[in-house]
């Protein structure tokens, strides 16, 4: 949760009222923020002003400035309606021109004017410091939405967003009168403790975004630095924003919040010049859309949920404490339509008005009531079975590893020598990186990596996991896919060690109560027996199957030939152990011979 600083006189001031610490704790919990520390004791005696330091939820980015924290409790207290937002009409729009070449770096933009706003000392560091708390939180360290400010007055529209090769950059730099290209910025700040670290954003790039005013001014090198030119003052009464991006929904948020907040210091209140944003292929966007969402809740659900029993007023009324418009519909006595304003991001379904609902009633002030059954907690079977068995494995002398549950494909298929058919593993549509491409079929390749980033450990390594592996499955109808708990277990040695692993099995299976049978006795109602396997994972030949035979499986009753043949189709195969083979080895880099086990432990339920 980011943690917000605001002035403890101003807020109360802004409030009407002088709170005492635990007062002021209460209405945070109220609203749903809480109160972390209040420094009046810390700074007695000296010139620092006592500060309220406050946790904001991670979703609500208009919380992250002194001025969406004070609106918001204002509106709360119903001390003021919640505002709105509005564009102005100006006579001539400012234009944004992108040119082709930003396709390459950062393809999006966004911009407002706020005019004729009056800064001062504290509106100004509260501006400066929300831009910072969005660059770190919402744009991901500036990788996904870079924010610019600039005084108008100092430059002329049109504007020109562009990208240049490095070389083909100069200007001078916020706080420097020097002018520097664009590599020589790079080399300016790359021991600057705030600025290096955004650096590799671009550095690479054969380009680097820039924007330009008519005169060729440079306004700013986002995501990096602005210009020194148009740099804003306490004095500043214009003030031209440009944010870029790499994601047109954040770049929305983005420029919302941020005009949102701070318009309310501009002559008239609230009110935002918009500009115009002509894409290289001839599209042209207005921006900012400061428009609120129009949406519904439905009042059986929100009193279902809360075991309230409100009607639509009352649940508007609620509605509106939280800064949205609500008004009960007139066709409909169950439905209340709202009004979701632009600083309401994370308003994404019906369960979020509903606990905004809730939140505006109190949490405390919801009705408590029996459950209307009685449960005793405790673990779930196949959670205790995998205890049970992990505390066998550590008892008997191995190493439990935790893996992550995503790899690579090649991992998974390809360095197990195993092929895949397509409806065996669940593909992530849109991975972050090589490494997490699906979720694993097997524990193994997760174990042979843990082995090989600790190969330099003292031999023999033997170590084990019981955990989830998942697959396709068409017949789970709303998933689409199951989990599987499975155990393995490899060992590592100068020698294979096969006899290791199968004597770790077989204290298992002892354990398990489930006996070691022949596979040609029939009479045999339940056991497990090992029959010869041909798997690529392993060396020919030193491999075999772990086949589990159950009462319901077995067959009685019929003459031995028979009998021996129902009970041989009824057997299942749950696992697999042997010595893995020498190039799956040295796929995982790994230079000496294992011996591995992997079965499903669900069928011991």
């Amino acid at each position: 949760m980011p943690t917000v600083g605001v002035d403890k006189a101003l807020l109360f001031e802004g409030l009407g009222h002088e709170y005492t610490t635990q007062e002021f704790d209460e209405l945070c919990f109220q609203f749903g923020i809480e109160l972390d520390e209040d420094t009046t004791e810390e700074v007695a005696g000296t010139d620092e002003r006592p500060q309220l330091k406050i946790d904001i939820p991670a979703n609500r980015y208009d919380l992250l400035c002194f001025e969406g924290i004070l609106r918001a409790l204002r509106v709360f207290l119903g001390l003021q309606e919640p505002p709105k937002y509005t564009l102005s009409q100006p006579k001539e729009l400012l234009t944004m021109k992108l040119t082709p070449a930003t396709a390459r770096i950062r393809p999006y933009f966004a911009g407002a004017v706020l005019r004729n706003i009056t800064f001062t000392q504290e509106r100004y560091n509260n501006f400066i410091d929300f831009q910072d708390k969005i660059h770190q939180n919402l744009a991901r360290q500036r990788t996904l939405v870079s924010i610019g400010t600039h005084d108008l007055d100092t430059i002329e529209a049109p504007f020109v967003y562009d990208a240049l090769p490095p070389n083909d950059i100069k200007f001078a730099p916020l706080n420097l009168e020097e002018e520097f290209t664009g590599s020589g910025l790079m080399d300016l700040y790359e021991t600057d403790r705030h600025l290096g670290r955004y650096l590799h954003i671009i550095r690479d790039s054969p380009v680097y975004p820039i924007i330009f005013d008519q005169q060729k001014r440079v306004l700013s090198m986002p995501p990096i630095i602005n210009s020194n030119h148009s740099k804003i003052k306490l004095d500043t009464k214009n003030v031209f924003i440009d944010v870029t991006a790499l994601d047109k929904t954040k770049l929305d948020i983005v420029i919302s919040d941020l005009v949102a907040m701070f318009s309310e210091y501009c002559a008239e209140p609230f009110v935002v010049e918009p500009i115009r944003v002509v894409y290289p292929d001839g599209a042209e966007v207005i921006t900012p859309n400061l428009d609120a969402r129009e949406t519904a809740v439905r009042v059986s659900y929100v009193n279902r949920c809360t075991g309230l029993d409100q009607d639509a007023e009352k649940i508007a009324g609620l509605l509106r404490r939280m800064g949205h418009g609500a008004q009960p519909s007139a066709t409909d006595p169950d439905v209340v339509e709202v009004q979701v304003p632009v600083t309401r991001p994370d308003i994404l379904h019906e369960c979020d008005l509903m606990e905004d609902a809730a939140v505006a009633h109190g949490f405390d002030n919801l009705p408590k009531t029996f459950p209307t059954t009685n449960t005793v907690g405790g673990p779930l079977p196949i959670n205790k079975l995998s205890d049970i068995i992990r505390h066998e494995c550590a008892q008997a002398g191995w190493i439990e590893v935790l893996p992550l549950i995503l790899c690579s494909h090649d991992e998974n298929f390809a360095w197990m020598k195993r092929t895949d058919d397509g409806k065996t593993a669940i593909v992530l549509e849109n991975p972050k990186t090589s490494e997490y491409q699906i979720v694993r079929t097997s524990l193994l390749p997760g174990i042979l990596k843990t082995i090989r980033e600790n190969k330099k450990h003292a031999l023999p390594i033997q170590v084990f996991e019981v955990s989830d592996v998942a697959f396709k499955d068409p017949t789970e109808t709303q998933r689409m896919a199951r989990n599987e708990r499975h155990m393995a277990a490899i060992y590592s040695n100068k020698a294979a060690g096969f006899e290791v692993v199968h004597g770790l099995l077989d204290k298992l299976m002892m354990m398990l109560g489930v006996p070691r049978i022949s596979r040609e006795d029939a009479k045999a109602e339940c056991g497990y027996y090992l029959q010869e396997a041909d798997d690529p994972s392993f060396f020919p030949g030193r491999a075999a199957h772990i086949v589990l035979r159950t009462p319901s499986s077995s067959a009685r009753g019929l003459d031995s030939t028979d009998d021996l043949k129902k009970a041989l189709d009824g057997d299942e195969r749950i696992g697999t152990l042997g010595v893995l083979h020498p190039d799956v080895l040295e796929r995982f880099e790994l230079a000496f011979p294992c011996s591995a086990l992997e079965f499903n432990v669900e069928p011991f339920l």
